[in-house]
């Protein structure tokens, strides 16, 4: 057990009093926990040495089974227990609804009603785990006030008994789990129990007891005669694994939503050859009662049955497994994020310390991402490795069958070239990625200890293999569109902005994070026959046809003023254009043609943004320009042209109005920010001002439902 201190320095245990430190103290805490709450099943996680890990210590109510996928969890992983103890507050999820929007990876493997709280389990300075506690799905949708108290007050007393058993150097170890809340029952006498006994003989529907694993406890007459099945081999069985025809997944969810949900649910089901039969579940903390008689509505039952599927249906680890991780890995757009959820989500799962994720093209391996490894260059090192070399991910790739290696003698035997690269690690699984039949690449899962992997674990490697596989396919092609989109915008935009006389310019485009980060925005700067001109504009639009036009548009500009167009005849002549190419799309457009000499700028607008304009003294003033409509409307709009005074010192803000629209914001109030931030910082360098301007936190990350673009014009004094 090991603790992440929130400040330096060791943990003081108090300075008098005795530890109590019950044994076995993580699941007497628990049990009690949810005792004060009436919660129905729970854990306790315990932060993993050294590592952001958090590992579950003892689950009670429930079978562990059903909380497989979250045995290991990253600390950045998306559930409950990691936001509590990351983010050191209780987390409530008060039902199904808010599950699927919070948590949907949970709600996918777990789609059943009911309720969860989270807790950190922390001193002030130290977080050591995490604690979950479950309510049936009949709790109210709000946590009350004084189970909050309860719950809270329990994790801090769990905290001190762990900080006291780390000053005093008491390893806390996992602990035998709890099948069920403790219940005190009152004794049947010997007669009572002989009787009891007899009514159930008597009645005439089946009625089967199954503990929380699902196992057959106690089975009358009647339920072994519907079932086809003697009561000797139910008794300890799994109905669904003693009876073949109820070996479907669907009819062992039933059992799993009743548990969880504490609701009674019910199924029916068809007992070759024609008979069908109804089986109602009731739940309580340690089990299940289930009645199984003759279904009456025979046409009823025909609409609700579920598809049989013949053979051995799959576990329920491996079915939480593969839909949890699925629905992480449905998030990954790029092979960035990829190779990002199979560290945090994956590894964690299956207990691997180190990952590399490479890739093939042209015939060789190129490593896309790696994770865990003491020495990169290890990893590095396989970069441009030909297919053909004699290595496990080569040779995993090319053959399309997963590798295990146990043990490093192993490896080196069949492969001795890697005696020469150690990468610290004494386990490996090789995963070839087939997307569609086509390989897209390898995962490599490494282990710090030797270790087996038994038959049911390679088939969940093996499967994981191919959600990666599909993840992968998608990102790769989804890195090509944005490489193409990124190469195209950079193709039709000005690569620099020249240099024009008592004149300086600066510009910034930030494509859409929505889409594939191209857009319509253009800008320009052109200087002919020794005169300058500006332009800026947005073509309707994020993606490649929007972008396209925007370069046509960009284009005509430049050719209608290197011909000596007035500003007006510039902007008609586009219009024209714009018609005639038939396009469905509508721009937006300012033209300015610049005259230092006479210190004005001759302005001309279509359905644009107003010009901001910085005065040697401070002061920003909003342009109200004359204009006409957008560009692509109507063939015979007009275009009348403003002079503007530019005098020396004078900033000129062009911009595009993604850089001042948002969500929920007034236009307005968007552009007086603008203003504001213009005569704050309008003393700083143009490029300083720039980036300032289209980035005010700073950072290029944030998200961005439009693109912008940004041109800046400043007169030399």
């Amino acid at each position: 057990m090991v603790g992440v201190p929130d400040s330096q320095g060791p943990v003081q245990a108090p300075a008098t009093g005795p530890l109590p430190l019950g044994r076995p103290m993580l699941s007497l805490a628990l049990a009690a926990m949810m005792d004060e709450v009436h919660a129905h099943s729970g854990a306790v996680y315990l932060l993993a040495p050294g590592e952001p890990v958090l590992e579950m210590a003892v689950m009670a109510g429930l079978p562990r089974a059903f909380a497989a996928p979250w045995e290991r969890v990253g600390l950045s992983s998306p559930i409950p227990v990691a936001d509590a103890a990351r983010e050191r507050q209780l987390v409530w999820v008060g039902g199904e609804e808010q599950m699927a929007g919070h948590y949907p990876r949970v709600a996918v493997v777990l789609p059943y009603p009911f309720a969860l709280a989270a807790l950190p389990v922390a001193t002030e300075r130290t977080v050591y785990g995490a604690v979950f506690v479950t309510f049936p799905g009949s709790h109210p949708p709000e946590l009350a006030d004084q189970e909050r108290a309860r719950l809270t007050a329990a994790c801090d007393r769990l905290a001190l008994r762990l900080e006291r058993a780390a000053a005093a150097h008491l390893p806390v170890h996992a602990e035998a789990d709890l099948p069920a809340s403790a219940t005190t029952l009152t004794r049947p006498s010997v007669l009572g129990t002989m009787e009891a006994a007899r009514m159930v003989a008597r009645l005439p529907y089946g009625l089967c007891a199954l503990d929380l694993h699902g196992r057959v406890g106690f089975a009358n007459t009647a339920a072994s005669e519907l079932l086809g099945v003697p009561a000797d081999v139910l008794l300890g069985t799994q109905l669904w694994a003693s009876v073949p025809w109820l070996n479907d997944p669907v009819y062992e969810d039933r059992y799993r939503a009743a548990l969880i949900s504490q609701h009674t649910t019910s199924f029916v089901a068809l007992r070759p050859p024609g008979e069908w039969l109804s089986f109602r579940l009731y739940p309580s903390t340690n089990g299940l009662s289930v009645r199984i008689s003759r279904a009456r509505a025979v046409a009823e039952m025909r609409r609700t049955k579920p598809d049989h599927v013949g053979g051995h249906g799959p576990g329920l680890v491996t079915i939480s497994h593969v839909l949890s991780l699925a629905g992480a890995l449905t998030e990954a757009a790029s092979v960035r994020d990829v190779v990002q959820l199979v560290a945090d989500e994956i590894a964690p799962a299956v207990g691997s310390k180190a990952l590399a994720v490479l890739g093939t093209r042209a015939g060789r391996l190129h490593v896309l991402g790696h994770r865990g490894y003491p020495d990169a260059h290890t990893v590095e090192r396989f970069d441009g490795l030909p297919l053909s070399a004699e290595t496990p991910t080569a040779q995993a790739l090319g053959s399309g069958v997963p590798a295990f290696f146990e043990s490093r003698a192993q490896l080196e035997r069949l492969y001795p070239s890697r005696h020469a690269t150690p990468d610290g690690m004494a386990a490996w699984a090789y995963l070839p990625l087939i997307a569609s039949g086509r390989p897209v690449g390898v995962c490599v899962l490494a282990y710090p200890q030797e270790r087996s992997f038994p038959a049911d674990e390679r088939a969940v490697l093996t499967s994981l293999g191919g959600l990666i596989a599909q993840a992968l396919g998608r990102a790769l092609l989804y890195d090509a569109k944005l490489r193409l989109a990124h190469g195209l915008q950079a193709a039709l935009l000005p690569h620099s902005l020249p240099s024009v006389p008592s004149i300086e310019a600066a510009a910034r485009y930030l494509p859409a994070t929505q889409g594939m980060d191209i857009g319509g925005d253009f800008y320009d700067l052109v200087l002919s026959q020794g005169r300058a001109a500006a332009v800026i504009g947005d073509v309707q639009g994020h993606n490649v046809t929007a972008a396209g036009l925007m370069g046509q548009i960009r284009t005509a500009v430049r050719a209608y003023t290197t011909v000596g167009q007035p500003p007006e005849e510039v902007m008609r002549s586009t219009n024209r254009l714009l018609i005639d190419l038939g396009s469905e799309l509508f721009a937006s457009c300012l033209y300015l043609r610049l005259d230092p000499a006479r210190q004005v700028a001759v302005m001309a607008r279509a359905g644009h943004p107003p010009p901001l304009l910085l005065r040697p003294d401070g002061k920003v003033r909003v342009l109200d320009l004359a204009g006409g409509p957008l560009l692509g409307i109507d063939a015979s709009a007009t275009y009348p042209t403003t002079e503007v005074p530019l005098v020396p010192g004078s900033t000129l803000a062009l911009y595009t109005d993604g850089l001042i629209e948002s969500p929920g914001v007034d236009i307005e109030d968007a552009l007086a920010a603008l203003g504001r931030q213009l005569a704050e910082k309008g003393g700083q360098p143009l490029d300083v001002l720039a980036d300032s301007l289209v980035r005010p936190d700073g950072t290029a990350t944030q998200e961005r439902p439009d693109d912008v673009a940004l041109l800046l014009l400043r007169v030399r004094g």
